[in-house]
């Protein structure tokens, strides 16, 4: 018998263990059966699991248990990111902390530093371990990879190799986010905006006004750039010269007409600082403008700035503010000036752009071989997408990734760190030039030195779905191609493409489109892989976790934060998942907060109490449930048939909406027909009738349907209600979908629930005690026979001592009466209730409502309430109103039966 009450704590690592032990987790890459493959977004190798790993395990897991029930080899790979910037970061500020060392790269090396770090990720790799198994989250744990790993350092580099002599990966001085504090290039994704309110000045600069938030930039403005179709300026050609007074003396100037100038901001004139500002580089690259550096790499202004170098920018601005309106150049001063302001993720510094020598792969180059053609890389990323190789759920994002892709560049793929994939170029200096060995190991002789730099982190994680199926030991031999390490590696072969990536939207663009990128250039020129692949068929994106009240969740507002693993351990591994998936569209944002989390852990224990009270009734039987096989499973009662019918309708749908992806729709599904329909109206109907063969092996069935949203305590119901050859509910095959039938007595055994839910509300609305039992009518030609089968459960839950049962309808006085589509429903109210008494504390409540309602359309008639209040309050004052006019109408048919 189980215990009376269900204990995640004491139940789920002990059956995760179980289910890890053998080897259910486990894909077999020799197998015959189609292929169902998902590569983890890997996590942080030392970070925490927060919510958005927590909503991607729970996501990815059900659609590995179910395609895993179907019959399919399921392959799940697991694995962590060495997160290059962010782990670095952590184990100098660690090392800077514990060790009163100011700057460990100075004083330990690069390589001391590396092997620190190295043994920290170690150490924390097994706690998100433990975190991804507390999720329950069945994946192949034999097949776990790492980015930084010895076998994905040889496919990185191959990539790295072949991308160079292909023409696509390039070294040049190109705009790079630059991030003084950690002293490093960072890319876009690694960039966080903050709105700012700053002042935005407006100077003279010759016969024209500028305007900028940053004047400290401006040292080396010398050009003059305005829309050439602006007839303010018509009578200033490009190429115009002119000497301008400036910051620390005249200056020459040149007017530049360029298209990329809004001639609708400000005075649509502005000069540019091509070294510092994206779009001013572009136009500078386009007109072939000089560009001169004003900001050091360490933040601060260079000689160039005259008396102000040396000084770190918020030092300077109001000193050169200040300069300028002295010389009569300070035109005036927008104080309110918002704009976003470019910070460092992780370091939390401002990014500067700076031109810098760095590594880049060029996304326009028509080199890359896709499906025998030629293309740029932005070409087949495009017609992945719009040729239907890629879906996106949901559709509406694929309208945002095609605009990032038309506007992607260049990609700056070196960053100024030492965690990482090394850059795989070795420099080598002569009397007359340097040398370059670009190549997959180092070259041989001596005076090689490796370029100093890693690659951005994203360059091995766009490779992330392939490189973690090539063989390990095949990267050990040199003498193997790319090509040949794919085609020789079984999992590669058998479990590539892979069939959805599930992750969060707000990295469709840095992480996802990467992956498109990487994958096809690779596959692209195999004929084995039909010239070319996608690392995936289909995009999951889920939505943000955010806060009761629609706040975003962080890590620096403590108060908004939940740790899953608390939830875990309060509620539950099943609730948690069950809380974040269900009421969770795809793309859609979701709310959560802990009384939701324990809402779902009711549900668990209604499932629970509903599994104890079949195993009662087997006791009670003596039958022992192992022993009832699935061929016993024949309907008897009313209640069987409509059971029998509801299910087989739940397993079509709940079939249909987790193999299109529609999860919440599938749990909303399983919610209601588990709560509603199996615990509140079969169980309670099927009292006194139990047909115990059919009860089990609907159980077993309603356990299936679920495991996917709640593995622990599935897993544990079926150890007590499974047949004898029947093995883990994990490894047991998915209902097959098949015809209804049973619809008659579902219709029938509908008419029984809203007759025993009619008269229920009955007895509320005219406030009869429940101790009370009542008199109960009811006319049904259509259904009388069923209703008259069904007396004795309709007595019982209706609390009904005396029962009327004609074909014919007759007219009743002093009686409630309820018309159901076949059937009257008439309660007597003689002896049950004073009639006047009630009338008038009716009346009384009527004309207490009539007030109040014309105290709300007052409000919501007042012009000025409507137009200037919140639209929340106005919007809570409507809700009112209906709330209050059903009341009255509700009210008013009482009192039409009290008469």
């Amino acid at each position: 018998m189980l215990e009376k009450a269900y204990d995640p704590a004491g139940t789920e690592d002990r059956i995760y263990a179980m289910w890890e032990s053998s080897g259910a987790f486990r894909a077999d890459a020799k197998s015959e059966k189609e292929s169902f493959t998902v590569s983890m977004p890997p996590p942080n190798a030392t970070g925490q699991l927060h919510l958005g790993h927590a909503v991607m395990l729970a996501l990815e897991d059900i659609f590995i248990r179910f395609n895993r029930m179907r019959g399919k080899e399921v392959l799940w790979v697991p694995g962590t990111d060495h997160a290059a910037i962010a782990t670095e970061n952590v184990v100098i500020k660690q090392i800077q902390k514990e060790e009163k060392i100011p700057n460990p790269r100075a004083k330990l090396g690069r390589e001391e530093l590396i092997r620190r770090i190295a043994e920290f990720v170690e150490r924390s790799r097994d706690t998100i371990r433990s975190q991804v198994r507390k999720m329950g989250s069945s994946c192949d744990w034999s097949r776990e990879r790492y980015t930084l790993e010895p076998a994905l350092n040889r496919l990185v580099n191959e990539v790295f190799v072949s991308m160079y002599r292909d023409g696509l990966i390039y070294r040049g001085h190109r705009i790079v986010n630059w991030d003084p504090k950690l002293q490093t290039t960072v890319s876009d994704d690694e960039i966080v905006y903050e709105e700012r309110k700053d002042p935005f000045y407006t100077f003279q600069y010759g016969p024209f006004q500028i305007g900028t938030s940053r004047p400290e930039t401006k040292f080396g403005d010398k050009y003059v750039v305005m829309h050439p179709e602006d007839e303010r300026y018509a009578k200033y050609k490009h190429g115009d010269t002119f000497t301008a007074e400036w910051i620390n003396g005249p200056i020459k100037a040149t007017i530049i007409k360029d298209k990329a100038v809004d001639p609708t901001f400000g005075t649509g004139v502005m000069t540019i600082t091509p070294w510092h500002d994206t779009v001013d580089f572009e136009l500078a690259e386009r007109q072939d403008l000089d560009k001169e550096q004003i900001i050091g790499f360490d933040g601060k202004l260079l000689p160039i700035a005259g008396e102000f170098e040396g000084m770190r920018i918020e030092e300077a601005r109001p000193k050169i503010v200040s300069k300028l309106e002295k010389k009569g150049l300070l035109v005036k001063i927008d104080e309110g000036y918002i704009h976003n302001v470019a910070l460092s993720q992780r370091g939390k510094g401002l990014i500067e752009p700076q031109i810098k020598e760095q590594w880049f792969i060029d996304v326009n180059k028509r080199v890359v071989q896709w499906k025998r053609r030629e293309l740029s890389l932005k070409e087949v990323m495009q017609e992945v997408v719009k040729t239907g190789l890629i879906k996106i759920i949901p559709e509406r994002f694929e309208k945002e990734y095609f605009h990032w892709i038309d506007n992607l560049r260049d990609w700056c793929i070196s960053r100024q760190i030492w965690w990482g994939h090394r850059v795989p170029v070795w420099y080598k200096k002569s009397e007359s030039a340097v040398d370059t060995h670009v190549g997959v190991t180092p070259p041989e002789g001596n005076g090689w030195e490796q370029d100093p730099d890693t690659l951005d982190t994203w360059f091995s994680s766009a490779l992330w779905t392939w490189s973690t199926l090539v063989d390990t030991k095949l990267t050990e031999d040199t003498s193997l191609s790319l090509q040949d390490l794919l085609l020789q590696s079984p999992d590669f072969m058998k479990f590539h493409p892979t069939d959805v990536l599930e992750t969060g939207y707000d990295i469709i663009f840095f992480w996802v489109a990467r992956m498109v990128l990487m994958t096809t250039y690779v596959t692209g020129s195999i004929a084995e892989l039909e010239y070319g692949q996608v690392p995936f068929e289909t995009v999951y994106l889920h939505g943000l976790i955010r806060t009761r009240d629609g706040r975003k969740m962080s890590k620096s507002d403590p108060d908004t934060m939940i740790d899953p693993l608390d939830m875990i351990g309060k509620y539950g591994a099943d609730a948690l998942r069950l809380s974040m998936i269900v009421g969770q569209s795809p793309g859609n944002d979701s709310r959560l907060y802990e009384e939701k989390i324990a809402g779902y852990r009711n549900f668990v224990n209604k499932l629970w109490n509903a599994s104890r009270f079949v195993l009662m009734q087997c006791d009670q039987a003596k039958v022992d449930p192992h022993t009832i096989a699935p061929s016993d499973m024949k309907p008897k009662s009313l209640a069987d048939h409509a059971l029998l019918y509801e299910l087989l309708s739940v397993r079509s749908d709940v079939t249909d909406a987790i193999a299109t992806y529609r999860l919440s729709e599938a749990g909303e599904r399983l919610y209601s027909f588990v709560w509603d329909f199996f615990c509140d109206w079969y169980l309670e109907l099927s009292k006194g009738e139990v047909n115990i063969p059919f009860l089990v092996n609907a159980l077993r069935e309603i356990l299936q349907l679920i495991h996917s949203y709640c593995p622990f305590v599935t897993e544990e119901l079926w150890s007590h209600v499974k047949y004898n050859e029947f093995g883990m509910l994990i490894q047991h095959p998915w209902p097959l979908p098949i015809s209804k039938g049973h619809g008659e007595e579902r219709e029938a055994f509908q008419v029984l629930i809203d007759v025993v839910t009619t008269v229920r509300r009955m007895r509320s609305d005219y406030g009869v005690e429940q101790a009370k039992t009542i008199a109960l009518i009811l006319h049904s030609q259509k259904y009388e026979d069923v209703l008259a089968s069904q007396k004795e459960h309709i007595l019982r839950l209706t609390k009904a001592d005396q029962w009327t049962l004609t074909a014919k309808p007759e007219k009743h006085q002093n009686a409630a009466s309820t018309f159901l589509p076949g059937v009257e429903v008439h309660i007597p109210l003689e002896g049950l209730l004073d009639l006047a008494k009630e009338k008038a504390s009716a009346e009384e409540e009527r004309d207490r409502l009539k007030t109040y309602k014309k105290g709300i359309e007052g409000k919501l008639k007042n012009k000025a309430f409507v137009e200037n209040a919140p639209t929340a309050v106005v919007d809570q004052e409507r809700e009112k109103l209906a709330s209050t006019e059903e009341k009255l109408k509700k009210i008013e048919e009482r009192l039409k039966m009290l008469k």
